[in-house]
């Protein structure tokens, strides 16, 4: 399979200097009435991410049409247009910030004379260049396989028939038969070894059921990882990059006057994310798929914040997370330059909470409202046991805040509030729960 963005690095052995050659590269996007450009610049977030697969951006082409061509996408006088810039900036690779279909690859291909990449080609080379765990690895080679297999053709057009002969008589098998076969088998191996890796994964947050779990979700470079740190101290590695996370952590969030809650950070999410890397990384959002409560960080500095929201709702969605308690987080507060944009955003989600990841404004506030949001789904319980059940004792010592504690005739009954997916976890031949109304908001 061929690569993505390339960077080339060449040593001098004479002067022992190192040189790095990034691609230099030409944006493209094509704005279409079922995908209009979202803010004043069309190509903000294409050139992110070019610039963090490592290219070098060298020029820029814009169009607007009412329906694509067939052939290469983009009109005729554009591309006219495209092969211009790519010979006068001596480009290495063409970046679409639109999905192409195989044909409008190799025929764009064939007109510049460069390579050209479409958007979820570009984000799964970033994503491969940033995987670091071997889960992470397995989960970025699969979606780069699924979305390769269609596009074989084009990646192996040097490659012609095999010769007939010996063990080869009869109809035989092209090259690209066989190349779609070993890709296909690749496929099956791997998706064999993420069932492993999912089933073990949700052994794995499954074994937190009685804790208090939180996940943070958005759109990437909202600063979660930022947020985390500042809330858990946990030291998560922050890059002003898109997808610097790839890989979920969880640390233990102290809530003072609460208790302790398990905070998970989450990769992050775009727009026109592709669907094979969403199905390839059900294994790592598996925490947010269980967390009992969602923090949805939103960069409120970002013009297009209210489109990112759309699309992180979006891709929830797909998760079938879209009914989950969450809670939106306005974060980089501090950067806002025009306070209007928030009160938007305010607006339209009055329960948000503002915050500063990086200078700490608005936490105590998101802790205040995080203890809330947990606190309503709590009953209010009595528990009523053998005075001599030391380990249910220590248990609801633990997991629950408990307001009132009597013995009577060998038996102890606790009043207490008490988390509602724990009520009947407790209960047993010796132990009896009763709900008390109402409950606890």
């Amino acid at each position: 399979m061929r690569g993505g963005l390339q960077t080339h690095v060449s040593l001098n052995h004479t002067r022992q200097e190192l040189t790095v050659h990034r691609e230099r590269a030409v944006l493209v996007s094509v704005a279409l009435p079922e995908r209009p450009w979202v803010g004043e610049d069309p190509l903000a977030e294409l050139r992110g991410l070019a610039t963090t697969a490592g290219a070098m951006i060298v020029d820029e082409l814009l169009q607007r049409r009412q329906e694509i061509i067939p052939a290469t996408y983009i009109g005729k006088g554009k591309l006219a247009e495209l092969q211009a810039k790519v010979q006068a900036r001596d480009a290495d690779v063409v970046v679409f910030d639109n999905d192409l279909s195989p044909a409008q690859v190799r025929n764009l291909e064939k007109a510049t004379g460069v390579k050209v990449l479409d958007r979820s080609e570009l984000i799964l080379d970033i994503f491969a260049t940033r995987a670091r765990t071997v889960e992470a690895r397995l989960q970025v080679e699969l979606a780069q396989l699924e979305y390769a297999l269609p596009r074989l053709r084009r990646m192996w057009t040097h490659l012609g028939r095999i010769k007939g002969g010996i063990g080869l008589r009869g109809p035989g098998e092209t090259q690209l038969e066989e190349d779609r076969r070993l890709v296909s088998q690749r496929i099956r191996d791997l998706k064999a070894r993420l069932v492993e890796v999912q089933a073990r994964k949700e052994r794995e947050v499954r074994s937190r059921s009685e804790e208090h779990t939180v996940s943070l979700v958005g759109y990437t470079n909202a600063g979660k990882s930022t947020l985390m740190n500042a809330l858990t101290g946990a030291g998560v590695r922050v890059e002003d990059k898109l997808f610097s996370t790839l890989d979920t952590r969880t640390r233990q969030w102290h809530l003072k006057d609460w208790g302790r809650v398990l905070l998970s950070d989450t990769v992050g999410f775009i727009r026109d994310l592709p669907h094979h890397l969403i199905a390839s990384f059900k294994a790592t959002l598996e925490e947010a798929r269980q967390a009992r409560l969602l923090l949805h960080v939103v960069d409120a500095s970002n013009a297009n914040a209210a489109e990112q929201i759309q699309a992180v709702h979006q891709v929830l969605k797909e998760l079938n997370c879209a009914d989950k308690p969450t809670l939106l987080v306005l974060n980089k507060i501090d950067r806002v330059s025009d306070r209007s944009y928030v009160d938007v955003l305010l607006r339209h989600h009055p329960r948000a909470v503002t915050v500063s990841a990086a200078t700490g404004q608005g936490l105590d506030a998101l802790r205040d409202a995080v203890i809330e949001a947990l606190s309503a789904d709590f009953a209010d319980a009595e528990v009523i046991a053998d005075a001599s059940n030391g380990r249910l004792l220590a248990y609801l010592g633990a997991h629950a805040e408990i307001y009132r504690q009597s013995f009577d005739n060998g038996r102890v009954f606790v009043r207490c509030y008490l988390p509602r997916h724990l009520l009947y976890h407790i209960q047993g031949p010796d132990v009896q729960v009763r709900c008390l109304e109402p409950a606890r908001a």
